[in-house]
């Protein structure tokens, strides 16, 4: 028997075990971080795990008077709170109180003290935004801020205690650690694997959510939507999913870009790609913060451009968009959320489909702790099959223009139909060009129920089409073959029927 850790835990294991052996759930397309016995050299970061009575809170240090936090000195009882700042102590420092006010936000860690009096020095936890006279040193006295658990802030009162500080330790040499996804790696004694990577979105601490960067974090639970991260590039301070890049997204939170940040870009050509950093770097007026790694960012460190891996984001998406109504009342239910319709029936619910959520946002949602959905009947909703492989620009087209990138299900208005066709006028964005792509040869018979987009080649450029019936001689937008990109076929041909011109059709992907 030999000894390894699987996510730091401990775990004894047959000699000869392969990887695969232990990861049986694992997507072996997926790449897990393999650090090598004898080689993982632990040391101090600057994050320290406070462990208080009422919780756990992992701070960044950073600012003069932070190396308290390798001490005793700061393992005090609450001394007394407000509703802006939680003071421990009193403990004796060497500060010399400079006597003014300064601006804190929250989460911010100070050191001051008490009548101006550094032997009756505290720890100050700022609980919420405030600009106030802490008895700190000259520039506020900051010494660090909360990163992971500002919901534990909330619950201190008095008679809660810091027990201890520990540094959260990292690894101090990537260089003898690697990444792979071979399920037959033969394990050795000491091995490290980790094999995904937790984010904690912004403004979720302990079970507790707070909407302070609702649409830029729902971005983040979008582009890791399938717990995957897709690294586009590996550099030394940072990787980036570029998945989402082109994507509008408001700045909502500013923030330092510290080792474990996550961001999205608001500006460029890479707005909307999700970044993860692995150093300390300044923050940026064109990055919006949006989470935090609590887990396995020895993956971020060695992951090369083109790999991917797996990605856990809490709390959980709350999207209930193109469910039945049944399922959207039972997610909303097991999510303690409570649920209500426009037009609930009993004995319609599965007859029913989800087109709108109201906060349309899981931060809002969670932080209301209740959302109201607008429905409409599975009849107005047609299922589709995309063809990436051969159209993967068109197909990401039509996915921008009809909501089908942000969301499960879609829409484009209905314009016209004449015998065989029927016609959706999709509002293609300024500059978005879609050239010719998997055009059908000529003479080929194009079968009813494809569905295409007009390319640029066309006047009509970005006119979706679909026939009833089989034809050789245009597309299913009327077109030419030549201005016919063919971007998948549509599963339930009898709903076209139904619908009258100037009508919302809806769209739902990969229901066959």
């Amino acid at each position: 028997m030999i000894s390894i850790f699987l996510d730091g835990e401990e775990k004894t294991v047959l000699e000869g075990t392969r990887l695969g052996d232990i990861l049986v759930f694992h997507d072996p397309s997926l790449v897990v971080a393999v650090i090598l016995p004898g080689k993982k050299d632990s040391l101090a970061g600057r994050n320290y795990l406070v462990q208080t009575s009422a919780g756990e809170v992992i701070i960044e240090a950073g600012g003069e008077g932070s190396e308290l936090f390798s001490s005793d000195t700061l393992l005090t009882g609450l001394h007394w709170r407000d509703q802006k700042s939680i003071h421990f102590g009193p403990f004796p420092s060497h500060i010399v109180p400079a006597r003014q006010e300064a601006r804190y936000e929250r989460g911010d860690v100070i050191i001051g003290c008490g009548g101006y009096e550094p032997e009756r020095s505290y720890l100050v936890f700022a609980s919420r935004s405030h600009i106030a006279d802490h008895g700190a040193r000259q520039g506020g006295g900051v010494i660090g801020q909360v990163v992971s658990g500002l919901g534990i802030l909330d619950r201190l009162e008095t008679g809660d205690r810091i027990e201890s500080i520990k540094p959260v330790l990292t690894f101090s040499d990537s260089t003898e650690s690697y990444t792979t996804s071979d399920p037959n790696l033969v394990l050795f004694p000491g091995m490290h694997i980790i094999s995904y990577l937790r984010i904690e979105a912004k403004g979720y601490s302990d079970g507790r959510s707070a909407p302070l960067a609702p649409r830029s974090v729902e971005h983040l639970m979008l582009g890791c939507r399938g717990n995957e991260y897709w690294t586009s590039l590996s550099s030394s301070t940072h990787i980036r999913d570029d998945l989402l890049a082109g994507t509008d997204i408001p700045h909502e939170m500013s923030g330092p870009r510290c080792d474990g940040s996550v961001t999205i870009r608001t500006t460029g050509k890479k707005r909307g790609s999700i970044y993860l950093y692995t150093e300390d770097i300044p923050k940026s007026v064109h990055h919006t913060v949006v989470g935090q790694v609590i887990h396995g960012i020895e993956l971020a460190r060695v992951v090369h451009a083109g790999e991917r891996f797996r990605v856990e984001v809490i709390p959980e998406q709350f999207d209930l968009l193109g469910l039945s109504l049944a399922d959207a009342k039972e997610f909303s239910e097991r999510r303690g959320v409570t649920f209500t319709c426009d037009d609930y029936h009993e004995s319609t619910s599965h007859d029913l489909v989800v087109i709108h959520q109201d906060p349309e946002t899981t931060m809002e949602v969670l932080f209301n702790g209740s959302v109201s959905v607008t429905t409409t009947p599975y009849a107005n909703v047609i299922d589709i099959m995309l063809d990436d492989m051969h159209a993967y620009s068109s197909c990401k087209t039509f996915r921008e223009v009809t909501g089908l990138k942000f969301h499960p299900i879609g829409k484009l208005p209905h314009v016209f139909s004449f015998e065989d066709v029927y016609l959706f006028k999709a509002v293609i964005p300024t500059g978005t060009t879609i050239n010719p792509e998997n055009t059908p040869e000529e003479g080929t018979e194009i079968a009813a129920g494809t569905l295409a987009m007009t390319n640029d080649s066309r006047r009509s450029t970005g006119i979706v089409g679909v026939r009833t019936e089989s034809n050789d001689e245009f597309g299913p937008t009327s077109e030419p073959f030549s201005g016919t990109n063919i971007i998948g076929r549509i599963l339930n041909l009898n709903k076209l029927k139904k619908i009258t011109e100037g009508e919302t059709v809806y769209f739902r992907e990969g229901r066959e």
